[in-house]
């Protein structure tokens, strides 16, 4: 099959995995088609020598032919949007810091004024109301739609990055510890009725409701 994304172009490159090409795992599109954009949001999680996480979001817009905005036009590769964000956390999911920037807007002059207003995230918990909060606090025309769209994958980014080596872990296995996993009942798969955790977390396990 041919790639759907200009041969000089190689798609991300993701360290020490698989995927090298930049190619999505999909079944073979059988119609001829020509790729017009690309949008990449890419997370990383950080453990900090003083006991706290960063976690940084990035969202990448590009266009693969030039693109004509009323603030002028961008050429073919130049990135749309290219805005960041660290929300630096602590190991209760409490938010501690907030950091955003905007480096390639459509509006450089105003998409960049409501970026110091995300601090008002400081002090909400990622697990306890955090995306109805972003959307009361930032929706409309109140917020940049691209970093609330960040924040709003922030909490799955920061489970991932906790797995392994935070005490939540312990929750996992029982070890002196009452309270449910943080996890569990957050997907179908990790629902406490399904097979998955009556095989894997018997402790946290209970019988689907009747009917």
């Amino acid at each position: 099959p041919s790639r759907d994304w200009p041969e000089n172009d190689p798609g991300p490159i993701i360290p020490g995995s698989r995927i090298t090409d930049g190619k999505m795992p999909l079944p073979t599109q059988t119609v001829a088609r020509t790729r017009k954009h690309r949008r990449s949001i890419t997370f990383e999680g950080f453990k900090r020598d003083d006991g706290l996480w960063d976690i940084e979001g990035r969202l990448v817009d590009i266009k693969d032919q030039d693109f004509v905005m009323r603030s002028g036009t961008r050429r073919s590769g130049d990135p749309i949007h290219d805005i960041s964000v660290r929300v630096t956390i602590d190991s209760e999911m409490n938010v501690i810091d907030v950091v955003a920037c905007a480096d390639s807007t459509p509006f450089p002059d105003v998409c960049g004024q409501v970026l110091p207003d995300y601090r008002k995230i400081v002090g909400l918990n990622l697990f306890k109301g955090f995306l109805k909060s972003v959307k009361s606090l930032f929706g409309d025309t109140r917020g940049c739609t691209h970093l609330s769209e960040l924040l709003m994958a922030l909490p799955t980014a920061a489970m991932q990055s906790f797995s392994g080596e935070t005490k939540h872990e312990e929750h996992e296995h029982g070890h002196g510890h009452e309270k449910k996993p943080f996890y569990l009942d957050r997907c179908h798969a990790l629902s406490t009725d399904s097979d998955v955790v009556r095989s894997h977390f018997p402790r946290w396990y209970r019988n689907p409701p009747p009917g």
